[in-house]
């Protein structure tokens, strides 16, 4: 267990290594002036060269790229040209939406698409299963700008259920600040109201953003829990009399989730990347929407420092897979 821990973790260092080499030389690919938007057009030559100056922009590359990984070793992503604000404060400004975001979208695709799957394998071939498939081929072929549209004209323009925007109504107070989540420290200081306008703004961005995942969920455990079922040891099972709930359950399900780990966490990396959409969408003031903002000013330190949070993300993510397959599957020790 100790050694596939440290060996994913040192796996962490290469993919930094590649991502802060790709992500910066792809910053200095891309046409632009990061100098040039943070002075504006009218700013005369003196100025914008100084700007270029303090930026390191003078620099080479080569000896911008360290000086930008020194940086990073010491937990400095840089100066935000958008916000002037150092990026490593934004992100932790904004990472509690986007988390709150992914978390709920995620919980609510296990929720809801392993209940289907099941559904679907145990009832082969039935209106139910092709119920959960037409449900599940909508999911995966839909994009999520186009879901997310959708779901605000349907439930916020015509039935008025659910807000189009924002995190909490601008009347009611923000919870305290504990874990950044709203929902959950409205929970643990008893603010009810805040609670539930922030459950209410919550809801419909997080369907969208589930919905994909949802659909990709729910058909790896119809096509696994159909393997596991046609397998020589549930027929034996099924020969002694071990049926129903004890049979799905206990036999099945356990080893019909051993490939869905591995979909599982890929989803909960994609949510966290897929954000992006969705929140740009519903106005939700996450990591997403902060580097769509930053994109449009060429703000590269903040683009480069989300594209490393992510990866950190994806890594750990990884990590977690491999230990939960321990967890189910000891016989990988071996």
């Amino acid at each position: 267990m100790k050694q596939i821990i440290a060996k994913r973790l040192s796996l962490l260092v290469f993919v930094l290594f590649g991502v802060t080499l790709i992500t910066f030389f792809l910053s200095h690919v891309i046409p632009g002036d990061p100098a040039r938007m943070m002075v504006g057009q009218r700013a005369d030559e003196a100025t914008l060269q100084e700007v270029r100056r303090q930026l390191g922009l003078d620099q080479p590359v080569w000896v911008q790229y360290f000086t930008y990984v020194k940086g990073l070793l010491s937990g400095d992503f840089g100066i935000s040209i958008r916000t002037q604000q150092p990026v490593a404060n934004d992100l932790i400004t904004f990472f509690p939406a986007t988390l709150e975001l992914a978390l709920t979208a995620f919980v609510i695709a296990l929720v809801v698409g392993i209940p289907i799957g099941i559904l679907s394998a145990v009832k082969k071939d039935t209106v139910w299963d092709h119920g959960g498939r037409l449900f599940s081929i909508a999911g995966v072929s839909t994009p999520v700008f186009w879901s997310g549209l959708v779901g605000i004209l349907i439930f916020y323009k015509l039935l008025g259920w659910f807000p189009s925007s924002g995190r909490i109504d601008l009347s009611v107070a923000a919870p305290a600040q504990i874990t950044g989540l709203y929902v959950l420290d409205s929970l643990l200081t008893g603010n009810w109201q805040a609670f539930a306008n922030s459950l209410w703004h919550l809801i419909l961005p997080a369907l969208t953003l589930s919905f994909a995942q949802l659909a990709i969920v729910t058909r790896q455990v119809r096509a696994s829990m159909l393997e596991v079922l046609g397998q020589e040891y549930i027929r034996t099972a099924l020969a002694n009399g071990i049926k129903g709930p004890l049979l799905l359950f206990r036999y099945a399900l356990r080893n019909a989730l051993i490939p869905t780990i591995t979909v599982v966490g890929l989803s909960f990396g994609s949510l966290l990347g897929g954000a992006v959409v969705t929140e740009t969408i519903f106005g939700w003031p996450g990591m997403g929407k902060y580097v769509v903002d930053s994109i449009a000013y060429l703000d590269f330190p903040a683009i480069m420092g989300f594209t490393i949070v992510i990866s950190v993300g994806y890594v750990i993510i990884n990590l977690l897979v491999d230990l939960t397959y321990l967890l189910l599957n000891p016989q990988i020790r071996e």
